[in-house]
């Protein structure tokens, strides 16, 4: 006579999974994303672009508040 395995349901297959991360895990890469804006963006090169100067003094106000 054999004996019944008893394994465990899969992760998916019970519908219950929360998967939580951490508070970095969204942090970082916003940060990322911002700082190569600025890069990308800087105050010098918004305003040689010609484009509307709101956007140059948007750019900028990032820039200082991060740089505080």
């Amino acid at each position: 006579m054999s004996a019944h395995t008893h394994t465990r349901p899969h992760p998916k297959a019970t519908g219950g999974v929360d998967i939580r991360l951490p508070w970095w895990a969204l942090a970082l890469p916003t940060l990322a994303f911002a700082v190569l804006l600025l890069l990308i963006a800087g105050p010098a090169q918004a305003h040689a672009a010609g484009g509307e100067p709101a956007v140059g003094q948007i750019l900028e106000r990032i820039q200082q508040t991060l740089s505080r």
